[in-house]
């Protein structure tokens, strides 16, 4: 009789960022043009990597995969987010809501297991110079390229449909501007404690294993660089990991800092413009650090526009 009595959500309010009414134009502006820059940047390494044969390197594979899932990453929730700015009522279907939740696991994941593949390229580019095209093969690099696709995939899917089977009841606000799975258990009249189980087993094995693995391999890379000790090898180190490094700690360093570091005031305040660091700001700030960074993404980019302009 308890659950004949309670109606069943069919959307949800997403209460988005905390922008004050008369700033809102300026933000919608800025959010704005940092997608337009995110798109634009990711795609256009992509088109490089395809485009310059120099850059058919396992790499720079594992780049473009990079490059698109993170093109792909902020597209999950800018839209909502700039739609939801411009509309009355900042509402969300209860599919697309899952649908969205399904896709930003995907490719947050999915980034993270593509760091851990560009980590193990690089100590293997380190740690045995003479054997690195051997092992890294062609056959390696789509095999651990398809790996990360294919567990990303299982894992969003298995905390989509525990999700699926949950009820929402009379509470349909969402204090975040996408639909993120802590704040969707928070609002469910079920019994959550199956999916906070998954959360905490299968959700920090692939959260925590990712970042222990790229810590042995820089740790590793660490020691044979002091092995032997020259100016030139640490600046060809530095040269080659830098990019990476600078990669992985903007990720980590603001997944860390809103889900290890939780603030006891205004935390959900705090979540939801830290979220923003890692879904917005840490996509459209790589392709700038691998390309103002990177010796060969300029070259590529030279050669491109300049082959373009002689054809023409």
């Amino acid at each position: 009789m308890k659950m004949e009595n309670q109606s069943i959500v069919s959307e949800f309010l997403l209460l988005g960022l905390p922008i004050e009414p008369d700033q809102r134009d300026l933000f919608y502006a800025l959010f704005l043009a940092m997608y337009l820059t995110t798109v634009l940047g990711n795609l256009l390494i992509i088109l490089l990597i395809h485009l310059d044969s120099h850059l058919h390197t396992p790499m720079y594979f594992f780049l473009s995969n990079l490059s698109f899932s993170d093109f792909c990453f902020s597209s999950v929730t800018m839209p909502e987010l700039l739609q939801n700015m411009q509309s009355q009522v900042p509402s969300i279907p209860y599919a697309a809501c899952l649908t969205q939740m399904y896709f930003f696991l995907f490719f947050a994941d999915l980034e993270s297991f593509l760091l851990v593949a560009m980590s193990y390229d690089r100590y293997v580019a380190i740690c045995f110079p003479l054997h690195y095209t051997t092992i890294m093969s062609p056959k390696l690099c789509f095999s651990l390229g398809a790996l990360s696709w294919v567990l990303t995939t299982f894992y969003s899917l298995l905390h989509t449909l525990l999700m699926a089977r949950l009820c929402f009841c009379a509470d349909n606000v969402i204090p975040h501007f996408f639909c993120d799975i802590s704040a969707l258990l928070k609002l469910s009249c079920s019994d959550t404690r199956v999916n906070e189980l998954v959360i905490f087993t299968i959700g920090g094995l692939t959260g925590v294993i990712p970042f222990l693995l790229i810590i042995t391999s820089y740790a590793r890379i660490l020691s044979s660089i002091l092995k032997v000790p020259s100016s030139g090898g640490i600046r060809k180190a530095f040269s080659t990991c830098g990019s990476h490094l600078s990669v992985v700690s903007l990720f980590y360093g603001t997944v860390i800092a809103v889900y290890l570091c939780p603030s006891a005031n205004n935390s959900t305040v705090k979540e939801t413009v830290m979220s923003m660091m890692y879904t917005v700001v840490t996509p459209m700030l790589n392709p700038f650090i691998y390309s103002l960074r990177n010796r060969d993404m300029k070259g590529a980019l030279g050669r491109v526009f300049c082959k373009k302009i002689f054809v023409c």
